[in-house]
């Protein structure tokens, strides 16, 4: 008997995907398990296995379709064997009323549970309550053009897309215009937008254009963490966990976010929204692009449980198997980029949140170290070589303000500063 396939839901919040490339095409043999095709939910791209032995018999969705979880995409049978269409309930009724349709694009299958689900605008998507939660969007504003006129991401998009172009219009050089036709010369080479590519330019933008950003900066000396790391990695390694300096900046930014709770919250048009539960961010750099794995409940971890849950965040980030709701729910984000070289930088804020710790390399500097409170020279100053770091908080100066900015910093950098060798 013919075994459907169905587009899944990788996650709680995660309502449709999008089908980046079948690895199969029909009539290849196909065992149970192996990668069948790739989808994609905003930027991560996620191998599906197929539900079981047999053939591809057909294939329901082609390349590019944007398909809700639930609807059938594929049939996997015996060869010969006729394909069987998808049974009544899992077929859309006819709209019940004028001008309601089903999305266009999209696999006329719905999943088994939505038949108990409200049609139309009573139902709202967790991703639609959650957008809009966190926009202040008033959804009777919202024309919507899903099944029955329910709201769907794209229409909230779509919507704060047409608020934020009315407002800078009255901004120069802000206003969104058509682009231009692309004109490449002799020597140019058009690299076309990966997905991850455009979801990364989209985000930054939206970021720019919604928050307004600041930065401020500290040095630290981290001679105390360089001492309990080189005394402590390999013990650390044989637990399962490789002590790297971003474990230290999470454990150091928790403490920052425990004392200025503003920076671990959201800005809403009805007022500031501050998370009991601390969920970090850790920015992993990929060949094309850049993921933001979350570490959920930060807060409650020890140093070894940072460093393991970090290994195999980056671990599964960098081999592709990161699930949608990993990269979703954060609180504050940390961005290491030192470890390509950088001192500092001023990074973008990751809506909505709002703020984004930069952590710059550690390299050896030349310090003054004295006795004397004095900012004038004394004898009681010398000159040590110390391993150094520069911090930049970026923050969203409607939720806080320099002092309390400042206050985040000076924590962070206490702790890293008075942490125990």
């Amino acid at each position: 008997m013919a075994t459907v396939v169905r587009m899944p839901q990788l996650g709680e919040s995660v309502v449709e995907g999008t089908i980046l490339r079948w690895l199969k095409q029909p009539g290849d043999p196909i065992v149970k398990n192996e990668p069948l095709l790739v989808i994609s939910t905003d930027k991560i791209d996620t191998e599906v296995p197929a539900p079981a032995d047999g053939v591809l018999l057909e294939v329901r969705a082609e390349e590019g379709a944007t398909v809700s979880a639930g609807s059938v995409i594929a049939t996997i049978g015996e060869p010969g064997e006729q394909p069987q269409r998808p049974a009544e309930k899992e077929t859309p009724a006819e709209p019940k009323h004028p001008g309601q349709s089903p999305d266009a694009g999209r696999s006329p299958a719905l999943s088994p549970q939505a038949e108990d689900r409200p049609a139309g605008r009573n139902f709202i998507s967790p991703v639609v309550a959650r957008m809009s939660a966190e926009h202040g969007i008033d959804l009777s504003k919202v024309t919507g053009t899903g099944l029955g006129g329910r709201i769907t991401k794209k229409d909230l998009e779509a919507y704060l897309a047409g608020v934020r172009r009315e407002v800078a219009e009255g901004e120069e050089g802000a206003s969104e215009q058509a682009a231009a036709p692309t004109t490449l010369g002799e020597d140019d080479v058009l690299q076309p937008l990966t997905a991850m590519r455009r979801a990364i330019a989209q985000h930054m933008v939206l970021s720019k254009r919604t928050s307004p950003h600041v930065t401020t900066i500290c040095e630290v000396d981290m001679t105390n963490v360089v001492r309990h790391r080189e005394a402590n990695k390999r013990a650390y390694t044989r637990d399962g966990a490789v002590l790297t300096y971003t474990a230290y900046f999470i454990v150091a930014a928790v403490a920052g976010l425990r004392a200025v709770p503003e920076a671990n919250s959201r800005f809403t048009d009805a007022g500031i929204i501050l998370h009991r539960r601390i969920h970090i961010g850790v920015a992993v750099a990929l060949p094309d692009g850049l993921l933001v794995p979350v570490i959920r409940n930060a807060d409650e971890l020890s140093l070894a449980g940072i460093a393991r849950t970090l290994n195999d965040l980056v671990n599964r980030t960098r081999n592709g198997l990161l699930k949608p709701d990993e990269v979703q729910g954060g609180t504050f984000t940390i961005t290491n980029h030192g470890t390509g070289g950088s001192l500092f930088a001023t990074p973008i804020i990751n809506q909505p949140q709002s703020g984004i710790l930069g952590v710059g390399a550690i390299v050896k500097r030349p310090v003054v170290r004295s006795a004397s409170s004095s900012l004038l020279p004394s004898a009681d100053d010398v000159i040590a070589i110390r391993p150094m770091c520069y911090l930049s908080l970026t923050f969203d100066h409607r939720v806080m303000d320099g002092a309390q900015g400042d206050r985040f910093l000076t924590v962070v950098k206490q702790t890293l500063e008075n942490w125990e060798a």
